[in-house]
C-alpha cells in the first residue's frame, strides 16, 4: 500500500512540475511575443519566416497526402452505411462537416507534433547538450525570444493555413470517391458541399487549430529545455514531445468540441 501511495505522489509532483514548467514557457513567451514589442523591443521576423518554412510550408505534402487519404476512407465507409437507408446524398455532408470541424485540424496537429514538434525538441535539446542556450545567456541574449519565439510565431499562422489545406484536401477525396464510385455529379458535389457547411463549422476547426499550434510549440521546446545528459537525453525528449503532445492535442480536441457542441 506504502509503495502505491509513493508511486501515486511521485506521479502526481511530476505532472505538477510538468504543467507548472509548461505555464511558465506559455507566459515568457507571450510576453516577448505580445508585450515586449509594445515596449521597443521587436521580433525578429526573418526566424520567423524561416520556422514557417520549414514547420508549415514544407510540411504541406505529407499534409494533404493524409487528408486526401482519410477523406476517401471516410466517404467510403460513410457510403458503405448510409447506402443502406438510400441516403448517399449525405456522404458530402458526412464528410465535409467532419473535416472542418474534426478531421482537418486533428490530422493535422497530429502530422505536424510528429514532424515539427519532435524538430523543435531535438533542436534545442542538442544546443542544450552542447551549452548553446548557456552561451546565449551570456552573451545577453534571451533563449525563450532566441528560440521559442519564432517558432511560435511561425506555428501560429501556419497551423490555421494547413488546417484549411487539410479540409480541402479530405473534401476533395471525398469528393473524388462519390463522383466515380456514388454516380454522383461535379456539380452536385459542390451544391451538396455548399449546403452541407456553415462558417461555423469552419471557425471551429481553427480555432482548434491555434490551440493546438500552442500545445506542439510550447511541448516541444520545454521538452528540450529539460533535456540531461547527451544524445540518449535528447532522443528522450524527442520521443516525448510527440507522445505529449498528441495526449495533450486529443485531450484539448475533446474539450472544445463539447464546448463547441452545448453552445451550439
Amino acid at each position: 500500500m506504502t509503495g502505491v501511495l509513493a508511486f501515486i505522489g511521485r506521479n502526481t509532483l511530476q505532472l505538477v512540475r510538468y504543467l507548472d514548467g509548461l505555464y511558465d514557457l506559455t507566459e515568457k513567451s507571450a510576453y516577448w511575443t505580445f508585450v515586449a514589442p509594445l515596449k521597443g523591443r521587436g521580433l525578429k521576423w526573418g526566424g520567423a519566416v524561416h520556422q514557417m518554412v520549414l514547420a508549415g510550408v514544407n510540411s504541406i505534402p505529407i499534409v494533404s497526402l493524409i487528408s486526401l487519404f482519410i477523406g476517401i476512407i471516410l466517404a467510403l465507409q460513410g457510403a458503405y452505411q448510409l447506402q443502406k437507408f438510400g441516403a448517399a446524398y449525405y456522404v458530402t455532408a458526412l464528410v465535409g462537416v467532419s473535416m472542418t470541424r474534426e478531421l482537418g485540424p486533428l490530422i493535422t496537429a497530429i502530422v505536424i507534433a510528429g514532424r515539427s514538434g519532435s524538430a523543435f525538441a531535438a533542436e534545442i535539446g542538442t544546443m542544450k547538450v552542447a551549452e548553446e542556450i548557456d552561451a546565449l545567456e551570456a552573451m545577453g541574449l534571451n533563449s525563450v525570444k532566441y528560440l521559442v519565439v519564432p517558432k511560435y510565431l511561425a506555428m501560429l499562422v501556419m497551423m490555421p493555413c494547413l488546417t484549411l489545406i487539410s479540409d480541402l484536401a479530405g473534401i476533395l477525396g471525398g469528393g473524388l470517391f462519390e463522383i466515380w464510385q456514388l454516380d454522383q455529379s461535379y456539380f452536385t458535389f459542390l451544391f451538396a458541399t455548399r449546403d452541407a457547411l456553415v462558417m461555423r463549422d469552419i471557425w471551429t476547426g481553427l480555432i482548434k487549430s491555434l490551440i493546438f499550434a500552442l500545445i506542439i510549440t510550447k511541448v516541444g521546446c520545454y521538452e528540450g529545455f529539460s533535456v540531461q545528459g547527451g544524445a540518449e537525453g535528447v532522443g528522450k525528449a524527442t520521443t516525448s514531445s510527440v507522445v505529449v503532445s498528441i495526449f495533450l492535442i486529443i485531450f484539448a480536441d475533446v474539450v472544445f468540441t463539447a464546448l463547441f457542441y452545448y453552445t451550439a
